[in-house]
């Protein structure tokens, strides 16, 4: 089987597609900003990723989302309700864990299905 990388680095793929399935890396938007303009860019490059590699968000299998403060989990939630196909929501775990830098406040990892292979 292939292995397809997607706007690869020296240090890792942004995605990588293996069989019928896409891998993203971790994504985040500007340090800084607001936990729900965060999650809109990273929403936003989850979308154009998926995109070519093959695939969209009623495809996605599994959403991992790591906060900087869990007190920021209802401000995340309403840019995700907004967001997410309501016919195919992915399994989600939610967590929080001290991010890269101290600007990022929201981390979202995705795994989703190609949308021929469904």
């Amino acid at each position: 089987m292939t292995i397809r990388r997607i706007q690869p680095g020296a240090r890792m793929s942004q995605a990588v597609v293996h069989g019928d399935t896409v891998y993203l890396a971790g994504q985040v938007g500007a340090p800084g900003e607001s936990v729900a303009d965060q999650t809109a860019q990273i929403l936003a490059s989850i979308e154009a990723l998926l995109r070519e590699a093959g695939s969209d968000k009623a495809h996605i299998l599994s959403a991992t989302i790591w906060l900087a403060d869990m007190t920021d989990f209802a401000a995340m939630n309403a840019v995700w309700d907004e967001w997410v196909d309501r016919d195919h929501p992915p399994a989600r775990a939610t967590g929080e864990a001290r991010l890269a830098t101290p600007g990022h406040k929201v981390e979202i990892i995705v795994v989703a299905a190609l949308a021929q292979a469904s």
